[in-house]
C-alpha cells in the first residue's frame, strides 16, 4: 500500500478515536456525573451568614424589665481599604469616644474585617459614618441593656461583649436566654467581595433558617422593693461609715427572693463595681460568722427536743464563762474557750426567754450544754447550714460548721454564732423556716420561664421540715420580744408586729485572728402571727459606735420591711396610733 495512504488512514483512525474518547468523556461528564458536578458547582457558589437570635428578656415579678436587648451599631474596618490608619483611628475615636491607639492596633493587624468599637447608639454610629472614612463601615449588632443599672445588678448579673452571660442570672440561665442562631444561605459570584461581604446572585434562590429567640425569665424580684433595699443599704453605709451593706428579702412561704442588693453597687454595663472593685455577690457567695442571729437555731433545737421551754429557768447566769481551763485567765487569745456577754451584769437566774431577749452569750452556752450530743449540729444541718441552699445562681458558697475533733469549745462557739460560716441568704432561709411554721424552703430567683410560643414553665422549690409548728410559734414569740424590749427595738415597723434577732461578730484578719472590726446584722420577719417576709441585713465593718446589729443593721431592716409589707399589700396587725 502507498505509505502516504497508510498515514492518512492511521491519522483518520487517530482522530476518530480521539473524538470517540472526547464524546465518551463528554457523555460521562454531562450525563453520568452531571449531578455530582452540579452539586460541586453549587457548593462553590453557596455561602451563608449566621443570624444571631434575640436574647430573652429578664423581668421582675410584676413585668418590669430588668435586662433587655436593643439593636446597636458596631464600627468596623477593612484594613485593605483604609488609606491612613492613624488618621482613621483618631477620627473614629474623636466621634465615638473610644481609644484611638487600640483602634490603630486593630487596623494594623490587617485582614479584611476588624472591629474598631462595638455597640454604639445608632446616632453615634451614624456620626462616624458621616466622616466618610475609606474602609470604615457599620454593622448592626444586638446590645444588652440593664435599665436599672446597679440596683438589680447583683441579681441579674451581666454579659460579655458578645452577649454571653458571665454572671448572675445571665450566666446561670444563659442556655435558656441565648436561643438558637439562624442562617441565611445564598449563591454568590465566585469573584464577589468575599465571605465578609457576600453579594447574592440576582434572582438566585435564598434559603433562610430563622433564628429562635431565647426564653424570657420572670424573676422573683420586686423592683420597687429592690429600689428601697438599695437605698437603705446606701444610707446605712453612709450613716455608719461601713465598708459595705447587703440586704436580702425573702418570701416566707415560697422561698422567693423579693430583693437582693449590695452597696457599693455594680454597673453591669461597665462590668465593674462602682467602687472600682470586681463584681461579687456576697449575699450568696460570701461567708461570715453570724454571731447572735445563730442563737435562733440553738434555742430552736432545745425547744424542739423538749429539753427546755421558753419559761425554763437557767440558774446563776454570770457575765462570763470559761469552757477551756485557763482561757479566761490568759492575757492573750492563744487559749480559746472564754466567753462573755456584751455588757457586764451580776450573776442571776434567767429564763430562756430572757436569755434570748438580751442576747446573753453565757446564757446561750448554758442552754446549749443542756442539749444532747450531736443535737446542735443536727439542727444546724436541718436549717441548711452545712451546705448550699440550692438557689439558682452561680458560685454559691456552702455553709461551714467547725466541729474539730478534740475541740472543747467548738459547741459553745457554734451556739452563739462563731465557728460557723454562712451567707446572708442562708441566714434568711433559716429564719424563713421559723416563719413558715417550721418548714425550710429552697430559695429561688426565677419564678418561671417563658418560651417563644408563650408556654410558661413554673419552677417549684423543694422543702423539708426543720422543726415542729409549735417550736416555730414559740421562737416567733421570742423574736417578737427581742424587738419589743430587747436588743432589736430599732427594727420596729409602725402598724406591724415584728420579730427578729441582732447579730454582732468580730471579723478575722488574714492570719485567722479576731480584730476590732465587726459584721453587724439583723434578721427578722413580720407580721409575727403569720409572717410573709424575712429581711436580713448585714453591715460590714461599721464605725465602732455602730458596731452592733441593733445600731447598724436594725434601722435598715425597719425601712426595708415596711416597704416589703406595703409592696405585698399585707394589712397592719396592730394599731400604730
Amino acid at each position: 500500500m502507498d505509505p502516504q495512504r497508510v498515514r492518512m488512514i492511521l491519522l483518520g483512525l487517530g482522530f476518530l478515536l480521539a473524538w470517540a474518547g472526547l464524546g465518551y468523556r463528554l457523555f460521562h461528564v454531562q450525563v453520568v456525573q452531571a449531578a455530582d458536578f452540579a452539586d460541586q458547582s453549587l457548593d462553590q457558589r453557596l455561602t451563608s451568614v449566621q443570624t444571631p437570635p434575640d436574647r430573652g428578656t429578664i423581668f421582675d415579678r410584676n413585668g418590669d424589665p430588668l435586662a433587655i436587648t436593643i439593636e446597636a451599631q458596631s464600627i468596623i474596618a477593612d484594613p485593605r481599604l483604609v488609606e491612613n490608619g492613624v488618621f482613621t483611628a483618631q477620627q473614629v475615636a474623636a466621634v465615638s469616644g473610644g481609644n484611638w491607639e487600640r483602634m490603630l492596633g486593630e487596623i494594623e493587624k490587617g485582614g479584611s474585617f476588624r472591629y474598631l468599637i462595638r455597640q454604639l447608639e445608632p446616632a453615634q454610629a451614624q456620626a462616624v459614618l458621616d466622616l466618610g472614612l475609606p474602609g470604615v463601615s457599620a454593622l448592626a449588632e444586638p446590645k444588652r441593656v440593664f435599665p436599672h443599672g446597679p440596683i438589680a445588678a447583683h441579681v441579674v448579673g451581666m454579659v460579655n461583649i458578645d452577649g454571653i452571660g458571665i454572671e448572675g442570672l445571665e450566666a446561670y440561665y444563659d442556655d435558656a436566654l441565648s436561643g438558637t442562631g439562624g442562617e441565611v444561605i445564598f449563591e454568590k459570584p465566585l469573584k464577589s467581595a468575599g465571605p465578609d461581604a457576600p453579594i447574592a446572585i440576582p434572582q438566585a434562590e435564598i434559603m433562610t433558617i430563622p433564628a429562635i429567640p431565647g426564653d424570657d425569665l420572670v424573676s422573683t424580684i420586686d423592683l420597687s422593693l429592690q429600689n428601697a433595699a438599695y437605698e437603705a443599704c446606701g444610707d446605712t453605709v453612709e450613716r455608719t461609715a461601713a465598708e459595705a451593706c447587703w440586704i436580702v428579702a425573702l418570701g416566707v412561704e415560697t422561698g422567693e427572693v423579693l430583693a437582693m442588693v449590695g452597696f457599693p453597687g455594680f454597673d453591669p454595663h461597665k462590668r465593674v463595681g462602682l467602687d472600682g472593685q470586681p463584681f461579687d455577690n456576697f449575699a450568696i457567695r460570701g461567708m461570715y460568722e453570724p454571731g447572735s442571729t445563730q442563737k435562733l437555731i440553738t434555742f430552736a433545737a432545745g425547744l424542739d427536743t423538749g429539753v427546755f421551754g421558753t419559761a425554763t429557768v437557767v440558774g446563776g447566769v454570770a457575765d462570763r464563762i470559761e469552757i477551756t481551763p485557763g482561757a479566761c485567765e490568759s492575757d492573750t487569745d492563744d487559749i480559746n474557750g472564754c466567753y462573755g456577754d456584751f455588757s457586764p451584769h451580776e450573776t442571776r437566774d434567767m429564763t430562756v426567754q430572757e436569755i434570748f431577749t438580751i442576747s446573753s452569750n453565757v446564757g446561750t452556752i448554758r442552754a446549749q450544754q443542756m442539749l444532747g450530743e450531736g443535737v446542735l449540729v443536727d439542727y444546724m444541718e436541718r436549717f441548711g447550714q452545712a451546705g448550699k441552699t440550692g438557689v439558682d445562681f452561680t458560685g454559691e458558697t456552702p455553709g461551714v460548721i467547725r466541729t474539730d475533733p478534740g475541740c472543747s469549745s467548738c459547741l459553745a462557739s457554734l451556739s452563739i454564732g462563731y465557728g460557723v460560716g454562712a451567707s446572708p441568704l442562708q441566714m434568711a432561709a433559716a429564719f424563713a423556716a421559723i416563719g413558715n411554721d417550721g418548714v425550710w424552703t429552697e430559695p429561688s430567683l426565677v419564678r418561671s420561664i417563658l418560651d417563644v410560643d408563650g408556654h410558661e414553665t413554673e419552677l417549684v422549690a423543694s422543702t423539708r421540715r426543720a422543726v415542729s409548728e409549735d417550736t416555730a410559734w414559740a421562737i416567733r414569740q421570742m423574736l417578737l420580744n427581742v424587738v419589743v424590749e430587747g436588743t432589736g427595738q430599732a427594727a420596729a415597723v409602725p402598724g406591724y408586729t415584728v420579730g427578729g434577732k441582732t447579730g454582732t461578730s468580730d471579723k478575722l484578719d488574714e492570719n485567722g485572728q479576731y480584730i476590732d472590726q465587726t459584721m453587724a446584722s439583723f434578721v427578722g420577719m413580720a407580721p409575727i402571727g403569720d409572717p410573709k417576709v424575712v429581711v436580713a441585713v448585714v453591715v460590714d465593718n461599721p464605725a465602732w459606735e455602730y458596731r452592733t446589729g441593733g445600731t447598724a443593721a436594725a434601722p435598715a431592716f425597719s425601712v426595708v420591711m415596711e416597704a416589703a409589707l406595703h409592696s405585698l399589700g399585707v394589712a397592719p396587725d396592730v394599731d400604730s396610733r
